[in-house]
Order: structure tokens, then C-alpha cells, then sequence
């Protein structure tokens, strides 16, 4: 996530404009084509930095999260039903 910052005032890398906010987001992440009809959705529950003047909106997938989206596959469950 690329920020420009002057002095201590985060600004919208797309206009510029230092009118943004956060929000907590629920997104569900869908692997692409007809193959991932058959994979599960993939939830993230992230902070997002939202530019009130153009929309652009920012926030990082969480590492377990990533994983799964690099591996193209669902993330396994142990016996205790931790994911591994």
C-alpha cells in the first residue's frame, strides 16, 4: 500500500486529497473462472482507508488469508480445527 505523507497527514495516492477515513470492511474474495466456482470464498475482515473525494479505498489481506489466495487453494484445518 503506497501512501504520500506530508508532514502527519496521510494523503489519497490517486488525488491527492487528505479527506479519508477508516471503516471495517467484510469481503469475500472469489478465486477467478469457471475453476473457482468450486473453491471456497475466501472472507477478510479488514480496515479500510476510504478517500472521501474520489472513493479509492485501500486495506491488506491478512497473512493466513494471503496464503491462501497465493496458493490458489483452500487453507486446511487440523484436528482442532485451527488452520494451518
Amino acid at each position: 500500500m503506497q501512501i504520500y505523507v506530508v508532514g502527519a497527514i496521510m494523503m489519497c495516492k490517486q488525488c491527492k486529497s487528505d479527506d479519508r477515513s477508516t471503516f471495517n470492511g467484510e469481503i469475500a474474495l472469489h478465486f477467478p473462472g469457471l475453476q473457482g466456482l468450486n473453491k471456497p470464498i475466501v472472507w477478510i475482515f479488514p480496515k479500510l482507508v476510504v478517500c472521501l473525494r474520489c472513493g479509492l479505498a485501500e486495506f491488506t489481506v491478512p497473512e493466513g488469508e494471503l496464503r491462501v489466495l497465493a496458493q490458489n487453494a483452500p487453507a486446511e484445518v487440523d484436528e482442532a480445527g485451527d488452520d494451518s
